[in-house]
C-alpha cells in the first residue's frame, strides 16, 4: 500500500456501491460457471452422448478458468481491475447467450470454454481489487460479501436451471441465463467505483515472472495458496459424494429432495461477511485455524447415522468453509506488498486445483470405503489445513497489518 492511498470507509455510500457491484459481479460469476450441471441428463438425451462426455460442459469451464487465472492477473496489473472485470462479465454473459444457440455439441463446449476464460478476469482480479481499494480495517467484510454472492450465484445458477429445464427448453434456460448475467454486468459497470489506488506494472516477461517469483518468497503467501487447495479440495469433496449417500440406504431420499440439499449454502453466505468482519477485528491469524476446527467438527458429526445430524454436520462444514475462505482470500490482499493480481491468481489457481483434483481422488475413498472412506479422506485434508494454519498463525505482521 503506497503512501497517500484514499481507502474506501465502512459505511459510506461508496462502500455501498462496491460491495453491492462486487456481490452481483460475484452472483453472476458462480451462477454461470454451474448452472449448466442440472442441465447434464437433458444435454445426454439431446446429443446422444455419455454422462462423462456431458460433464465436460463444466469441466472445460472450470479448466479454462484455472489457466486463465494465472493470465488475468498480470493483466489487469497492467490495465487496471475495473477494465478488466467488466470485459469479463461482458463477455462470459454474451458467451453464454451465444452457446444457448449453439447447433452442435463442440459449438457448445467452445462457448463454454470461452466462458471460463472470460469469468478468470473477475475472479482473479475482484479479490485484488477490495484489497486495494477497501480500507484495510474492512477488507474482511467487502471480501465476505463478495464471497457471498459467489455461495449465492453457485446455489441459484444450479437451483434455476433444474426449475426451467422442466418447463423450457434447455436453450431457453441458458439464454434466460445469459441475459440476467448481462444485466448484472450492466449493474457492476455502472455502480463500481474506478480505481484509486492502482498503479500500473510492467507485461514485460521478465517482470511477470519475477512477480510469480516474488509471492513464493513471502513467508505466508505459499502457505495460503496451500491452505486454498486443501480447503476446496475436502468442500467438494463432500458435495461430490453426498448425494449418493442420501439416495441410498437407509435414507432413500428422492433425487429432488437431495437436489434441494444446496439449501445448506445459505450458511455459508453468512459466515462469509461474518466470519471475515470478525477477522477485521481479531486478527486472521485467530481466526482461521478455529474455522477449520469447526469444519472438522462437522465432517465427524456428518459420519453418524441420523439424518439430522448429518444435516447439522454437512451446515457446520459448510459455515466454516465459507468462512476460511473468506479470511484466507482476504489475507492474500494483505500479504502481497507487489503483484497483487498475480497474487490473487495463484491463490484461486490452487483453489480451482484442489476442487479437480482432490474432488476426483475423492472418488476412490468412496468406491472402496463409503461415506467412512470420505470423512476419513476430508478429515485426513482439514488436518493438514489445521497444521499449515497453525504454522501461518505465527506469522510476524507486515507492518502496518497488525492484524494480519
Amino acid at each position: 500500500m503506497a503512501l497517500g492511498d484514499v481507502f474506501i470507509e465502512k459505511g459510506t455510500p461508496m462502500f455501498i456501491r462496491t460491495v453491492l457491484a462486487l456481490f452481483s459481479g460475484g452472483f453472476a460469476t458462480f451462477a454461470l460457471l454451474y448452472c449448466v450441471q442440472p442441465m447434464m441428463p437433458v444435454l445426454s438425451h439431446e446429443f446422444s452422448i455419455t454422462a462423462a462426455q456431458s460433464s465436460l460442459i463444466l469441466s472445460v469451464s472450470t479448466g479454462m478458468l484455472a489457466i486463465g487465472l494465472l493470465i488475468t492477473g498480470p493483466i489487469s496489473d497492467r490495465l487496471g481491475r475495473k477494465p478488466v472485470m467488466v470485459t469479463a462479465l461482458f463477455c462470459a454473459a454474451l458467451f453464454t447467450m451465444l452457446g444457448a444457440i449453439m447447433p452442435t455439441w463442440e459449438g457448445i463446449l467452445v462457448m463454454r470454454a470461452l466462458v471460463g476464460l472470460s469469468l478468470s478476469g473477475l475472479a482473479a482480479v475482484a479479490m485484488t481489487y477490495l484489497s486495494e481499494e477497501i480500507h484495510p480495517q474492512h477488507i474482511g467484510l467487502a471480501m465476505g460479501l463478495y464471497i457471498g454472492g459467489n455461495a449465492i450465484g453457485g446455489m441459484s445458477g444450479r437451483m434455476i436451471i433444474g426449475v426451467l429445464v422442466d418447463y423450457v427448453s434447455w436453450h431457453t434456460a441458458m439464454m434466460i441465463i445469459g441475459g440476467l448475467a448481462m444485466i448484472a454486468a450492466a449493474l457492476f459497470w455502472k455502480f463500481l467505483p474506478a480505481s484509486r489506488n492502482f498503479r500500473p506494472r510492467s507485461l514485460h516477461p521478465r517482470v511477470l515472472l519475477d512477480g510469480f517469483t516474488l509471492q513464493f518468497r513471502d513467508a505466508g503467501l505459499p502457505w495460503l495458496f496451500l491452505e486454498a487447495f486443501l480447503l476446496m479440495g475436502a468442500f467438494v469433496t463432500l458435495f461430490n459424494y453426498i448425494g449418493y449417500r442420501l439416495l441410498a440406504e437407509p435414507y432413500n431420499l428422492s433425487q429432488s429432495v437431495v437436489g434441494l440439499f444446496s439449501v445448506v449454502y445459505l450458511s455459508g453466505i453468512y459466515s462469509s461477511a461474518k466470519i471475515g468482519s470478525l477477522a477485521d477485528k481479531l486478527g486472521r491469524r485467530k481466526v482461521l485455524w478455529s474455522v477449520i476446527v469447526l469444519m472438522l467438527a462437522g465432517v465427524a458429526l456428518s459420519m453418524f447415522s441420523p439424518l439430522p445430524l448429518v444435516i447439522v454436520g454437512v451446515l457446520m462444514f459448510t459455515f466454516g468453509f465459507f468462512g476460511a475462505h473468506s479470511v484466507a482470500s482476504s489475507w492474500i490482499g494483505r500479504r502481497a506488498i507487489k503483484a497483487k493480481g498475480q497474487a490473487s491468481s495463484l491463490y484461486l489457481f490452487c483453489y480451482y486445483a484442489g476442487s479437480s483434483i482432490a474432488g476426483t481422488a475423492g472418488g476412490f475413498a468412496w468406491h472402496y470405503a463409503g461415506w467412512n472412506g470420505i470423512g476419513v479422506f476430508i478429515g485426513g485434508l482439514l488436518l493438514i489445513a489445521l497444521m499449515v494454519a497453525l504454522r501461518l498463525s505465527k506469522l510476524q505482521p507486515l507492518g502496518v497489518n497488525a492484524k494480519v
